[in-house]
Formats: structure tokens, sequence, C-alpha cells
């Protein structure tokens, strides 16, 4: 049976996050701050790589009330945890503690070493994202924190300083190693629109999206780490490799300067892992910018060919896929109305992202849970979402 969701809607979360407020705290909120989660069409490990990627911010939100404090503490209750957490924002300092408050907790600590000034706050977060789904919680936790800690101060940080820090919290107080596609999507997302990514240069393009295809997001129920080890690792890896590449052409500073015939020519001087790894990479950024052409195009039979090929490359060459995901994927191929499925996120677990035609999707729904629980023995979450906006304030 499908657990597809119907999330409620921004009003109705922000109510009940402000009802739990007054809770814990007894007393009103200041503000209710938002930002999405996110789901990539196409463009998978080329945002570390300088490379090029097609998310979508979609309509499943994190949350955060906040008010203000006398004292230099911050209060954190998470009611997707259950829990609280109290910091003293003078000693915010420290590795990852693999807890959910090292994204409040970075946040605070970029913001404070960047000169912002913080006061003493309490907050509720909470969230509408699958955690450990691929669908970036924790980039929406961060930016929501980011967002409700600067307001208390009355400070206006531009928005592509909010997904910068954001980043460098992830980096340094969660231990991954991210690029920046999650928090800019998260700060930048558009209604019914993808965003076509430099993640160099940073320049962005919308795309608008078919009206007719819905975006459906298959959560196998796999959860995935990124901060455990694999997700660095295939970091390290492309690094290794531009590293010794650039003995040889010096002014090579990512994997996206270097063509495959490059790749190619050098192999010897790389193991075969890497080569696989960055083959991947060159690949994939590729299939991005053909991705950008065919929806401009309306070329939904390109664009589903491409995303079938990068999961295939993301299974056989960066090797961050998994049964689960590979199931989900091959399902979803033999359907009609399906234009295109891949994995989207990290891998390890998590999600697939689907084209689906408005008509089919009950359809789809049905026999992809269905089918999917006979091979796994998992009953999965089917959610459709729509192309969001990023992140706001939102008003009661």
């Amino acid at each position: 049976m499908t657990t597809s969701t119907v999330h409620p809607g921004p009003l109705s979360t922000a109510r009940a996050v402000t009802e739990r407020f007054r809770a814990v705290y007894r007393r009103n909120p200041h503000g209710i701050l938002r930002a999405p989660g996110r789901v990539n069409l196409i463009g998978e490990h080329t945002d570390y790589n300088d490379g090029f990627v097609m998310p979508a911010a979609i309509d499943f939100y994190s949350y955060a009330a906040i008010g203000e404090r006398a004292d230099r503490k911050l209060s954190v209750y998470s009611e997707q945890f259950h829990q609280s957490a109290e910091f003293s924002i003078d000693q915010l300092a420290g590795p990852p503690r693999k807890h959910w408050s090292d994204y409040v907790r970075g946040v605070a600590a970029v913001l404070r070493d960047e000169g912002y000034p913080l006061k003493g706050a309490n907050l509720v977060i909470d969230g509408q994202v699958p955690i450990g789904s691929g669908l970036s919680s924790s980039a929406a936790i961060e930016v929501t924190s980011a967002l409700a800690l600067t307001s208390l101060g009355g400070v206006m940080i531009p928005l592509l300083e909010v997904a910068r820090l954001c980043q460098r919290a992830e980096n340094t107080y969660a231990g991954a190693r991210c690029g920046i596609m999650d928090q800019f999507v998260s700060c930048f997302g558009k209604q019914d629109h993808a965003l076509m990514l430099d993640c160099r240069s940073l320049e962005a393009t919308y795309l608008p999206l078919p009206p007719d295809v819905c975006l459906v997001i298959c959560n196998t129920m796999v959860r995935h780490e990124l901060a455990t080890g694999e997700y660095n690792e295939r970091r390290a890896s492309c690094e290794r490799v531009v590293e010794t590449i650039r003995r040889y052409i010096p002014n090579l500073r990512a994997l996206r300067d270097l063509t495959l015939e490059e790749l190619e020519r050098y192999r010897g001087k790389i193991s075969d892992i890497d080569f696989r790894r960055c083959r991947h990479v060159i690949t994939e950024n590729a299939r991005v910018i053909d991705a950008q052409s065919a929806l401009l195009g309306a070329d939904l039979l390109r664009l589903r060919e491409l995303m079938y090929r990068s999961h295939e490359s993301l299974d056989r060459d960066y090797e961050v896929t998994c049964r689960e995901l590979n199931i989900m994927v091959n399902l979803a191929r033999e359907l009609e109305g399906v234009h295109g499925a891949r994995m989207t996120g990290g891998g390890f677990g998590g999600c697939t992202i689907t084209l689906v035609e408005s008509k089919v999707v009950p359809e789809f729904q049905a026999t992809v849970a269905r089918e999917y629980e006979k091979l796994t023995g998992l009953s999965p979450q089917i959610l459709v979402c729509a192309a969001a906006a990023g992140a706001s304030e939102v008003a009661l």
C-alpha cells in the first residue's frame, strides 16, 4: 500500500509550530520563517566539482518559530525528534556531534564568526521534509535557522550570502563536504520552475517545468547517512584526480575543466576507481547542459533518456545507488506516462525523482507502491510535489 503524503499548507504548519512554541516557552514567537527542501532533476555529485546542476525547490518546508531571550543562550526544540538542545552563543565551537542540533549550532557559529550580531533565542524547528531521504532536510533547516536567528537583530543578509554561510556550516559542523546546490535552491527556488545552476559562477537560469507533468518523489525508505564517509570519499576521489592531472595541465581547477579525452590520456596515472568516479562527473555535466536544452525545447523524450543515463552512471561509475533505488527506477521505467526517473540526492538510499504525467499519477502511485513492496518488503512513501518558492517569512 502506498504511503503517499498530503502535507499541510503553510498557514496550518505555521500555526502548529506557533502553538508548539507557546507550549514549550510559554510565550509568543517573534516570527515564523520557512525554507524548502529540494529535488535534483539531474546533475548529481557535480556541484562540489564546480559543475552544473538542475534542482527544484519543493513544496515541503522546514519551519522555525523564534523568540528573543534575555541571556546569551540558544534553546532549540525539534518537533520531529521531540528533543531540546541548548547552547551558549559564546561556546558554539566543536566537531560534528552527529546530532540534529549540529545544523542549528553550526549556522549560529558561522553567523557569529562572520560578525553578525546574535541575540539569545528560543527556537522551535518543525518540518515536512523527510529526514535522511536525500531531499535536503539539512539545508532547509540551515537556511530557515539562519533567517530566524538574524531576524531578531533586524539584520538583512543577502540570500546568496545565506546560502554560502549555510554550506560552510554543514561542511564544518555536520561533517558533510557538500557543495552549495542545496542551500542555493532552498534560498532561490521559484514556483513551477527548475533552476540551472553553474556551481562555479553561481549564475542561475530558471527553467519552466511542463505544466502537465508532476514531480513524484519515491522514498525507498532506505535511509542514507552522507557524513559516514562514503560521500566524503567520493569528493576526495575527485580531488585526487585533479591534483594528479594538474601536474600536466597546470591551469586545471576542478573536474569541470577536464574533458573525457584528457581523462583518458592520463588514465595510467590514476586508479581505476578514481577514473570511473571522474568519468561520471564529466559526463554528468554534459547531461545537465543537454537537459537544459531539452526542457527549453519541451523535448521530454530527450530528457527521459538523459535521466536514465544519469542513473546508470551513478550506479556503475560513481557507485552511490543501492538495490532499492535501482528497483524503484526500473519499476518507473516500465510504466506509461513516465518521462524519466533517477536517484536524487547523495545516494546510498533515499529517493528517486520521476516525471509523471498528471493524469496517470494515481495509477503510478498504486502500481509502484505495490510492486516495490513485493520486491523489497518495504512500504515506500510516494510524494507528489510541485516546484516551489524559496525561503521566506510566513505572515500569520
